[in-house]
C-alpha cells in the first residue's frame, strides 16, 4: 500500500489548556480507506509518544520500512481499510510534520526552541478536532490509541461526546502516576545534560543526540518486561565468548539499548521529546473534577479498554481504575486484559488477539440499537460486571 503525507494548515489562534494562544498550527496527515457517503465509517488512530502520522504502508515501493502499525492497518486487517476511513496524524508538538519546537515561528522566522509553549493531551486533540473539520466527519466511529494514543482517546470521549461513537484504549491511563512522572524526568534530564542541549537552541549547531539516546534507552526499557527481555537476551554477551571485565558493550541486551537509542536520533527532535513527554505527564482527567468518575460524566461513546499483564508502565490496575470510574456512570465498557509477555509494547505486538476484540467491539457499535450490558472480560474469561 502506497500512501502519501499531507498537510493543512489552520491560520487561526487555538487557545491552549495553559490559557496561552497559539498558531497557526500545521498537522501532518495520513489517511487509509475511503470515507464513505455517511461519513460515518471514519476512524481516528492515534500515535503514542515517538510516533507520527505514517502508521501504515510505505511512501514509495522502495521504502524498506512500512508505518509503524502496519500489521492492523489494511485490507482485511484489525482496521480494515476496505470498511474504514483510517486517520491518522501526527500530535501538535511533534517533529514529523505538524508544528512543533523545531518548527519555524512565521513571526520571527525563526525555530521556536523553547519558545513553543507547553502543550497537553488536550490540546492535541483539539487541534485534531480541527483536522476533522477539515474532513468533513461530524462523528467518527471509534477513536484508537495505545499508551499516549490511550490518553487522547480518553480526552476525545470526555471532551467531545457528541463526536465519537467509541474509544478503545490500549495500555494507558486516565493519569499518570509519579512513578511514570518520575521515569520521564530522568529522560529528560539526560537530555538537558548534555551539553549540545544549549537550553533548546542548538537548531544551527550540533545536536543533543548523545542526551536524545540516553532519553530513548531510558525509556525503551520501561515499554519491555523483565520476561521478554530475559527471553530475547538473557545474559548472553555480544561477539565475545567470555567477560571482558571492561566497560565495553558486552551484553547483547547494553547493545540493544544503544542501537534503539542511535536509531532515534535519526527521526527525533529532543525539544519535542521534552515537550511530549511533560505533555504525557501533566495528564490527569480528575483535574479540576471532585473525581475520576465526574469527568466521565458526558461520556456517550461505547467503550473498549485493553491491558495487558506484564505491562509496569501502564499496567492493568490503572485500567482496571478507569474501567471503574466509566461502570460508575453506567457507561457501556468492555475491559480484557490480555495475558502477554511483551510488556508495555505488547499494544503494537499482540495484534491478532486485538483483530478479535475489536471486529466484534466495532461491529456491536455500528449496531447501536441492540441492548447490552457492560462486561468485565480478563485475559479471555467472560465475567458479568455490574454497572454501579
Amino acid at each position: 500500500m502506497i500512501v502519501k503525507t499531507q498537510y493543512v494548515t489552520f491560520d487561526v489562534e487555538v487557545s491552549l489548556q495553559s490559557g496561552a494562544k497559539f498558531g497557526p498550527v500545521t498537522l501532518a496527515y495520513e489517511t487509509y480507506g475511503q470515507l464513505n457517503e455517511a461519513h460515518s465509517n471514519g476512524i481516528l488512530l492515534l500515535h503514542a509518544l515517538s510516533g507520527d502520522a505514517h502508521a501504515a504502508g510505505k511512501h514509495s515501493p522502495t521504502d524498506s520500512k512500512s508505518g509503524w502499525w502496519d500489521e492492523a492497518i489494511g485490507p482485511g486487517k484489525t482496521f480494515d481499510t476496505d470498511k474504514y476511513f483510517v486517520i491518522c496524524s501526527n500530535v501538535i508538538g511533534g517533529c514529523q510534520g505538524s508544528t512543533g519546537p523545531a518548527s519555524i515561528n512565521p513571526h520571527t522566522e525563526r525555530r521556536y526552541g523553547l519558545t513553543f509553549p507547553v502543550i497537553t493531551v488536550a490540546d492535541m486533540v483539539n487541534a485534531q478536532r480541527l483536522l476533522l473539520d477539515h474532513l468533513g466527519i461530524e462523528k467518527l466511529l471509534t477513536v484508537v490509541g495505545g499508551s499516549m494514543g490511550g490518553m487522547q482517546a480518553i480526552q476525545w470521549a470526555a471532551a467531545f461526546p457528541n463526536r465519537v461513537r467509541s474509544a478503545i484504549v490500549l495500555a494507558s491511563t486516565a493519569r499518570v502516576s509519579a512513578q511514570s512522572i518520575a521515569l520521564n524526568e530522568v529522560a529528560r534530564q539526560a537530555i538537558y545534560a548534555d551539553p549540545n542541549w544549549n537550553k533548546g537552541d542548538y537548531y544551527d549547531n550540533d545536536r543533543p543526540n548523545s542526551g536524545l539516546a540516553l532519553a530513548r534507552m531510558i525509556g525503551h526499557i520501561t515499554y519491555l518486561s523483565e520476561a521478554s527481555m530475559r527471553a530475547k537476551f538473557g545474559r548472553r554477551l555480544q561477539q565475545r565468548e567470555h567477560y571482558g571485565y571492561d566497560f565495553a558493550t558486552e551484553f547483547r541486551v547494553e547493545n540493544y539499548l544503544k542501537h534503539q537509542g542511535d536509531t532515534f536520533t535519526k527521526r527525533f527532535d529532543a525539544n519535542t521529546f521534552l515537550y511530549i513527554t511533560k505533555a504525557i505527564d501533566y495528564f490527569d482527567l480528575s483535574y479540576g473534577h471532585p473525581s475520576l468518575a465526574h469527568a466521565f460524566e458526558a461520556v456517550t461513546a461505547k467503550m473498549l479498554v485493553v491491558s495487558y499483564s506484564s505491562d509496569w508502565l501502564y499496567p492493568p490496575a490503572e485500567s482496571k481504575e478507569l474501567v471503574r470510574a466509566l461502570l460508575h456512570n453506567g457507561i457501556d465498557t468492555t475491559y480484557v486484559e490480555i495475558k502477554s509477555d511483551y510488556g508495555h509494547d505488547a499494544f503494537l505486538l499482540e495484534v491478532d488477539r486485538l483483530a478479535e476484540l475489536t471486529h466484534d467491539f466495532l461491529a456491536r457499535v455500528q449496531h447501536d440499537g441492540q441492548p447490552h450490558h457492560p462486561t468485565h472480560l480478563v485475559m479471555g474469561r467472560h465475567k458479568e460486571k455490574a454497572t454501579s
